[in-house]
């Protein structure tokens, strides 16, 4: 792996790396990352879970999630990718600190066709649009249509989701009307660096958004 140090910074030639350190230097810097917990069904009927970090929410208009999937080392593609192309929706649930270790589970090389739903335990509750059920025990459960599958090369595949239909707790809320959510209710868990690195979302601080003029509010406070 080839990197210089200048000014107290080590710089990284990205195009000069093997995959597999690429993966591990970006993986571990951009933190925290949320995490998308899928549930899919395959063409039998099969229903699978599965965790992805590799994700976000990319546009409220159209409402769109972005989920980045690598390629299996043992089979032609990963499952949840899979089905998402045959079947054309899926459920993203986000994942709370009391269902850590059931998403962990989840995220095994399960063989084909296992449901890792009954695999870890899962209780499941029925969406409105999909023809998939969402993770009862998750404070949030974004249901999704597939918009558009981004193949940029190499052996990576990106994924857009139109959200279609949104369940939120409603403990979550500090305000329903106003949309206000308390995040210390939602108690997610978000993605760190090396295999088993997590973090809570339970530390949290705010920050007044500046207007412009910067200069002007300076002399008025």
């Amino acid at each position: 792996m080839g990197y210089a140090v200048k000014d107290g910074f080590a710089e990284f030639d990205l195009s000069q790396m093997p995959k597999p350190d690429v993966y591990k230097l970006l993986a571990s810097v951009i933190l925290p990352r949320p995490i998308a917990w899928v549930v899919s069904r395959d063409v039998e009927g099969q229903l699978n879970a599965a965790p992805f970090s590799f994700f976000n929410i990319l546009s409220a208009d159209p409402p769109l999630v972005a989920i980045g999937f690598s390629a299996a080392p043992d089979r032609e593609a990963k499952d949840t990718l899979a089905n998402i192309k045959t079947n054309g929706e899926f459920v993203v649930n986000l994942v709370p600190e009391e269902l850590a270790q059931a998403m962990n589970i989840t995220a095994t090389n399960a063989p084909r066709g296992v449901d890792e739903t009954k695999l870890a335990g899962l209780d499941l509750a029925s969406s409105v649009v999909v023809h998939l059920p969402r993770i009862a025990g998750s404070p949030v459960g974004l249901e999704c249509n597939l918009f558009q599958v981004i193949e940029p090369g190499g052996s990576g595949t990106i994924v857009l989701g139109q959200v279609v239909y949104v369940h939120v707790r409603e403990s979550a809320f500090a305000n329903l009307q106003r949309l206000h959510i308390d995040p210390a209710q939602m108690r997610l868990v978000g993605r760190m660096h090396g295999a088993g690195g997590y973090c809570t979302t339970r530390d949290t601080f705010s920050i007044d958004r500046l207007t412009w003029p910067l200069e002007e509010k300076k002399k008025n406070s």
